[in-house]
């Protein structure tokens, strides 16, 4: 059933992330391939040759592009254990909407708050604060996103915890002041052995931002 699975990833990907924890949720043995996205492999542009992205992930030879397809594909392949998707349609369309939030909105706020400085970063932080506040109602008391179960909403947004510092250095603020109940989940999900190993350390991630704007000249 598992065939050859290949993961072309980068370390510090929250996309990547989520791709990592699903296979691991499945318990799917795979070959983790780390890609240099300044010297991408010829494999990389082969799989991907319209946004040449990682992450990429490699099924008997097949590629499937872009994370939330990617843990789609993954939960309807190996549909026999730890589902991830609601079987209830209109939860599935519910945990899909959020999910494209997520990619819409936090990913490239988060990513102002490095990028800017003054009225523009002022601005990012402003949003991404309401729409984190956004995703702490949607969560409302249940432990996870899906209820009572881990699932899909839960792999889609729990990467970003790790750049959750990065966000809170530059912007100078703290999530959990502003979202206590968002913070718990995070911390909830990371007590999972999944989200734990997939994961890149916060600190790790933070330098890695600092070193990647000293190389785009960003002051």
């Amino acid at each position: 059933m598992e065939g050859e699975v290949v993961l072309l990833d980068f370390w510090p990907s929250m996309f990547g992330m989520r791709t990592r924890i699903a296979l691991a949720e499945k318990q799917i043995k795979y070959e983790y391939r780390e890609e240099d996205l300044r010297n991408k492999s010829a494999l990389l542009l082969q799989m991907n040759p319209v946004h040449k992205k990682i992450p990429v992930l490699i099924h008997n030879g097949k590629p499937i592009c872009e994370s939330l397809i990617q843990v789609q594909y993954i939960d309807e392949v190996w549909n026999d254990r730890a589902p991830l998707l609601p079987p209830n349609p209109y939860q599935r369309a519910t945990a899909r909407f959020w999910a494209d939030f997520v990619d819409k909105k936090i990913y490239d706020l988060g990513g102002k708050l490095w990028r800017t400085k003054g009225e523009e970063q002022e601005a990012a932080k402003k949003e991404l604060i309401e729409c984190l506040k956004l995703l702490e109602g949607q969560l409302g008391d249940n432990p996870y996103f899906g209820g009572k179960d881990f699932g899909f909403l839960d792999v889609a947004l729990v990467p970003f915890y790790c750049w959750f510092y990065t966000y809170e250095k530059f912007g100078r603020f703290s999530i959990e002041a502003e979202c206590p109940k968002l913070i718990a989940w995070a911390k909830r999900c990371m007590q999972k052995e999944s989200v734990a190993k997939s994961l890149a350390d916060q600190e790790k991630i933070y330098d890695f931002v600092l070193h990647l704007k000293k190389a785009l000249g960003i002051e």
